[in-house]
């Protein structure tokens, strides 16, 4: 086995050290690094195809992050025990990687390439996302592959004192206010070029602003991108030592050989531009999406027409020309941008396009909102449920549950086209997290609002920055419904063009300007704050303070859009929409949560059956924790008083006269509800009146309402309860009482005096009489028994025990037997 070759690096202002290795995994890949931090270890490489596929018309580049549940000690919990598809963390740190890697590549480079991020490691306490990034990087760096290299990438949390900290465990992420992952490459003058931006605010950010943390404006994210140019120079100084020293051990590193691959000549360009220019002007000055890609495509096939026909200079090349013509639309709109500072539609470059907003646009729903910019239209639908709706996570991170769901779906409709339906692909699922990040910092966490929130963002229209869009109908959908989100958060996305060392920032970019610019810069925030941010680059780099004087121009955007906002619903509604449960926790003893469910269950069935409303138990280690729902408020409050009545059942008053019911019945007795929460027990010997029952069942029934009495409340808080009226019959204490208590007449003790001749002795089968017969009774031992069991039985029966013949003969296991 082939040595490895490692290099390592301090991280500056951490005790943490981030390590690079070669030679040892993966020998057969054009490239392979496996980069750690702590005990979190990724392994990525790089290949590319050796040759180009016919007609391939732009760079196939794929990345994959493979998750394997072992590098968490873990088992995947699907059903077939092992990974299948791509977890969503997986797929948001695929474009993670791939956003700053793509402008990387040099221009015309079109054979397949792959990059596979493998994590081996994952120690719970390091994230491995920016680990892929820089791995990523520095596996292409020595693979021989065509890559403008190296790329640095840093993740930074900005703690509640002010500061920025590099490469934050996620403990550190969660104390924090807000994240902030930077890629970008190093210049010749030593500057940092960003290239790639994704940040948010934690769940808890506006928690911590409550208690004196310092917010994040666009001054403290303009400062956090200067910061971040140290540890990026350090990963691209470890990458290139990396570099340095393969070359060292195993010499210059092959550069594979590739053809650029062309969409069109200069010449065709040239030829396009003669006969098309006259024609483009006036059509990229159209505002309608659809009426300017109409009037481009006229352009466009006559310049095919006059090119490609049997007399035209490009005859059969109608493909090449198509290319131009698109390539010349783009010319021409970044030129009249710069020049003229006029956009496709007329805008200035600072200048919003019209804004409408609107709430409670289903009926049936919980919460929804409806916000259109331009021609881009968003609805998003909200679902209030019970707790245990949290989706589980089944990834790497150390979070294993998620109470705030966000999707996202756009339709091939929504651009007036055909194409497939179905399960969303890797930018839908981009497009929701961004949307989700953007909003989770004012959702009220889950001690303040019980519910488990799912938003559902609906695009009807697209012409730049359904996101964004997804943003704002969100805000509005939640306080549609009445949950206590902290403010409205809008969004908006900005583009840019550079050439010629100008730059010209764009707000609220169209689809054509996103595709046609050099920019695309997405900001969403609150009035005062800014709670999520992304940035992707098609040029090597944007100065720093060009992002800072861009955050400014979006800051003027979103506030109009608050302005909008405000007018459809400025702030929460008061109650929950009536179509959503009311839901209600409370908090009890640990010991009690056995009680609160019942043997099976059946405490805590009973009380929903009999109420109507979900419950859900759970603890936290130290207190039991119920959640208690219903779409009808009443249900809710019956449900939480007979949660509350057997935590803290009421107490019964001495001599105190209840209605109460059977609950249980025993050898000894029966236990009767007289309260919530709060059983007695009659004891047998109680059941009378005097006249002595058999057996309890024989008077009483399970659910059976008797009147009964508090005789006495032990320290311990039982109860002891005898009827107020004697239960099998009317009879006085004389009464023998029968198996079905006093059913069956008895003989009086008069009656059974006359008798004498029998009451010396029993006769014997042959008439004479016995004199070995031993008279016992366990009438008191098993009272004894019973009082050490159970505490004081209450008074005693004032009834005379009866003679030997006075007992039933056939009583199922009456209290006197003969022994011989």
């Amino acid at each position: 086995m082939a040595e490895a070759i490692t290099v390592s690096g301090p991280v500056s202002g951490t005790d943490k050290t981030l390590t690079l290795e070669t030679g040892k995994f993966a020998p057969q890949s054009m490239g392979a690094v496996v980069a750690s931090i702590g005990g979190t270890k990724v392994l990525t490489t790089a290949n590319a195809a050796k040759s180009v596929r016919d007609g391939m018309d732009f760079f196939p580049l794929t990345v994959d992050v493979e998750e394997r549940a072992y590098a968490a000690g873990k088992i995947p919990g699907s059903f077939f025990r092992r990974e299948g598809r791509p977890t969503e963390d997986a797929i948001l740190t695929c474009r993670l990687t791939d956003r700053p890697l793509r402008p990387s590549f040099p221009e015309g480079f079109r054979n397949e390439t792959q990059v596979v991020t493998t994590v081996l490691g994952a120690d719970q306490v390091n994230p491995h996302d920016v680990l892929s990034i820089n791995a990523a990087s520095a596996a292409l760096m020595i693979s021989g592959i065509p890559f403008d290299g190296p790329i640095g990438a840093v993740r930074m949390a900005y703690s509640q004192e002010g500061e920025w900290i590099p490469h934050p465990t996620f403990d550190e992420a969660e104390n924090g206010t807000f994240e902030l992952v930077v890629a970008g490459r190093e210049l010749d003058d030593g500057d940092v070029a960003v290239m790639m931006v994704e940040a948010g605010g934690s769940e808890n950010a506006f928690y911590y602003y409550d208690d004196g943390a310092k917010k994040v404006t666009e001054e403290v994210l303009g400062d956090g991108l200067q910061a971040c140019k140290v540890w990026i120079k350090e990963s691209i100084a470890l990458q290139r030592q990396l570099l340095a020293s393969v070359i060292a051990t195993k010499g210059p590193i092959e550069q594979m050989k590739w053809t650029p691959v062309l969409d069109y000549t200069p010449e065709i360009f040239a030829a396009v531009e003669r006969v098309a220019s006259e024609g483009m002007a006036p059509a990229i000055k159209i505002s309608a999406k659809a009426d300017r890609n109409e009037a481009v495509d006229a352009v466009g096939a006559d310049a095919v027409a006059q090119l490609c026909g049997d007399d035209g200079e490009f005859p059969g090349q109608s493909k090449q020309v198509k290319e131009a013509v698109r390539s010349l639309m783009k010319k021409m709109v970044r030129r009249r941008v710069l020049d003229e500072g006029v956009r496709i539609d007329g805008r200035g470059p600072a200048d919003l396009r019209e804004i409408s907003a609107e709430v409670g646009v289903l009926p049936t729903a919980h919460g929804s909102g409806l916000f259109q910019r331009g021609e881009t239209q968003v609805m998003n639908v909200l679902t209030l449920a019970m707790p245990r709706m949290n989706q589980m996570i089944d990834s790497l991170s150390p979070n294993n549950e998620k109470r705030y769901l966000h999707h996202y779906n756009m339709p091939p409709w929504a651009n007036g086209e055909t194409g497939r339906v179905g399960s969303p692909k890797r930018r839908e699922i981009g497009h929701g997290a961004l949307a989700a990040r953007a909003v989770l910092p004012v959702i009220p966490n889950q001690q303040d609002f019980a519910y488990t929130l799912r938003l559902v963002s609906e695009v009807m229209a697209s012409n730049g920055s359904t996101s964004m869009g997804s943003v704002c109908s969100s805000s509005l959908s939640l306080m549609d419904a009445g949950v206590p989100v902290r403010s409205h958060v809008s969004g908006i996305a900005m583009g840019l063009i550079y050439e010629d060392g100008k730059y010209v920032t764009l707000t609220d970019i169209l689809g054509a300007e996103d595709a046609m610019g050099d920019m695309d810069f997405k900001v969403a925030g609150t009035e005062d704050a800014i709670t999520a941010l992304q940035l992707d680059t098609k040029i090597d780099g944007i100065p720093a303070d060009v992002l800072s004087a861009a955050l400014a121009q979006a800051r003027d955007a979103r506030l109009a859009i608050l302005d909008v906002m405000n007018e459809a619903i400025p702030a929460t509604r008061d109650e929950i929409a009536e179509t959503a449960p009311k839901i209600t926790t409370i908090y009890i003893p640990l010991d009690k949560v056995g009680e609160v469910i019942g043997p099976k269950g059946k405490v805590i069935n009973t009380i929903q059956q009999e109420t109507g409303a979900d419950i859900g138990v759970d603890d936290d280690g130290a207190r039991g924790i119920v959640t208690i729902g219903a779409v009808e408020a009443w249900r809710m409050e019956e449900a939480k008083m007979a949660i509350l009545n057997i935590v803290d059942p009421p107490k019964a008053e001495l001599e105190g006269v209840y209605m109460g019911r059977v609950v249980n019945i025993t050898k000894f007795g029966a236990f009767v509800n007289i309260l919530p929460g709060r059983d007695g027990l009659v004891h047998i010997s109680k059941m009378g009146g005097g006249r002595r029952i058999n057996a309890v069942e024989d008077v009483l029934e399970l659910g059976q309402e008797i009147e009964v009495r508090v005789d006495e409340i032990d320290d311990k808080g039982k109860v002891s309860l005898t009827p107020t009226s004697p239960l099998g019959g009317d009879g006085d204490a004389s009464d023998g009482g029968g198996s079905n208590g006093g059913g069956r007449e008895r003989r009086s003790r008069n009656d059974r005096a006359e008798r004498s001749d029998r009451d010396d002795a029993p006769a014997s089968d042959n008439g004479a009489v016995a004199t070995d017969v031993v008279e016992v009774s366990f009438e008191d031992s098993f009272d004894a028994e019973l009082e050490g069991e159970l505490g004081d039985l209450g008074p005693k029966s004032e009834r005379p025990k009866p003679d030997r013949d006075g007992g039933n003969r056939r009583g199922g296991g009456g209290a006197r037997r003969r022994h011989r």
